[in-house]
């Protein structure tokens, strides 16, 4: 059953040498559980600076899916220990970026739950950053 939910999501991007930035966000959107697979949807905003873009997660046992489908269109998938490549459409034009997960934890079940993605992106090869991306996810009034 699709549920309202409110969804916590803090990232943060280290460049090295003391730089990092981070965003953290509350937003409204949908959940649904379904056996072992959490699936969450939210809109993105000018917070994130993808505005018209619809993000949906799948959190399985061992590997988390986002796609992002409007004025932006990417699939990533984090699974532990692996690499994934994707492109990734900028302002200059496309470039295929990576991510190396190196852990995901994640608790979900009926009523939501939270997880934590560590990982290492590159552009066209060149290590860019390590990351993490957090997701909180609770029914609207609790």
């Amino acid at each position: 059953m699709l549920k309202d939910v409110l969804i916590s999501i803090k990232s943060t991007q280290d460049y090295g040498q003391d730089e990092e930035n981070s965003l953290e966000f509350i937003t409204d959107g949908y959940y649904f559980y379904d056996g072992d697979i959490g699936c969450l949807s939210y809109q993105e905003s000018e917070v994130t600076g993808m505005e018209g873009t619809r993000t949906s997660v799948m959190v399985g046992p061992d590997q988390v899916v986002v796609d992002r489908d409007g004025n932006i269109n990417s699939r990533m998938v984090f699974r532990e220990g692996l690499k994934n490549a994707f492109q990734y459409r900028t302002p200059y034009g496309m470039a295929t970026f990576g991510v190396d997960t190196r852990k995901i934890r994640q608790d979900f079940g009926e009523n939501g739950g939270k997880m934590e993605i560590d990982y290492v992106m590159d552009i066209e090869h060149a290590v860019v950053s390590r990351n993490k991306f957090q997701i909180t996810v609770r029914q609207m009034g609790e």
